[in-house]
C-alpha cells in the first residue's frame, strides 16, 4: 500500500478554509460599513503569511511540487505552474489587504471598500485554489508519485513542521478565538 502524501496538506486546508469563512463574514460587514475591527484583518494577514504561506504553501512548493517535477511534470505550463501563479496572486491580495487595514487602523478613513475587496478577492481565489488541489492535483500526485519517493516527501513535510513547531496550534487558537467571537 502506498504511503499517503497529500492527506496532511488537505487537513491543513481545513484550518485555512475556517479562516476564509471569517474573512468572508467580516469583509461583507466591512463593505457595509458596520465592522471596523481592522486588527482582525491584520491578524488574517498574519495567519495567511505564516500559516497558509510559509507553513502550508512552503510544503507544497518546496516538497510536493518539486517531487512532481522530479517525477516528470513540467515546471512551466503545468498544474504546478498554475498553482504557483495562484500562490503569487494570493500574496498580492494579502499585501493590498494589509496596506488598507494598516491605514484604516491608523485612522485613515475610506479604506473599508478596499479592505473588503482585497479580502474577498483572496478568499475567492483561495477557495477555488484549494478545490483544485484537493480534487485534481493531490489525487494526481497520489497516482503519479512512486512509493520510492514518498518517504522523502513525508520527511520534507516533517522537517518543515519541526522548523515551525507549535505554529499550527498557535494559528488554530487564533481562528478558534475569532470563531468564538462570532458565535457570542
Amino acid at each position: 500500500m502506498k504511503r499517503d502524501i497529500t492527506q496532511r496538506l488537505k487537513d491543513e486546508h481545513q484550518l485555512i478554509l475556517r479562516m476564509l469563512v471569517l474573512l468572508e463574514q467580516n469583509a461583507a460587514l466591512t463593505a457595509q460599513g458596520v465592522f471596523h475591527d481592522y486588527r482582525f484583518f491584520l491578524d488574517g494577514v498574519d495567519f495567511i503569511r505564516n500559516y497558509a504561506d510559509r507553513f502550508h504553501h512552503a510544503k507544497e512548493e518546496d516538497v510536493l511540487f518539486e517531487a512532481l517535477i522530479e517525477n516528470g511534470m513540467p515546471r512551466a505550463n503545468s498544474p504546478v505552474a498554475a498553482m504557483l501563479m495562484e500562490h503569487d496572486l494570493g500574496r498580492q491580495y494579502v499585501r493590498g489587504m494589509e496596506e488598507a487595514a494598516t491605514a484604516a487602523l491608523s485612522g485613515e478613513k475610506g479604506r473599508d471598500a478596499e479592505i473588503a475587496a482585497h479580502a474577498t478577492g483572496y478568499l475567492q481565489l483561495l477557495r477555488e485554489h484549494i478545490s483544485k488541489e484537493d480534487d485534481i492535483l493531490y489525487p494526481l500526485a497520489e497516482r503519479l508519485i512512486p512509493e520510492a519517493m514518498r518517504e522523502k516527501i513525508v520527511a520534507g513535510y516533517q522537517r518543515a513542521e519541526a522548523s515551525r513547531a507549535g505554529l499550527e496550534e498557535q494559528y488554530r487558537r487564533i481562528v478558534e478565538g475569532y470563531e468564538a467571537k462570532k458565535a457570542a
